[in-house]
């Protein structure tokens, strides 16, 4: 499993970025989160701390 993004509801706010453990979360040039999937550890984190619920596991 993986941290999806959903991009029509990410706003960018950075919150899940500072939650990662793998830092495998960056911004875009369009202020999206968008994840490493090669990094990123299943752990789901970023989706317990994402305020519009534009990440989920999958």
């Amino acid at each position: 499993m993986v941290a999806i993004i959903t991009v029509d509801e990410c706003v960018g706010c950075g919150t899940c970025i500072d939650e990662c453990p793998a830092e495998a979360i960056t911004l875009n040039g369009d202020n999206i989160a968008i994840v490493d999937a090669g990094e990123c550890l299943d752990c789901g984190a970023c989706v317990d701390v994402c305020p519009t619920d534009a990440i989920a596991m999958e």
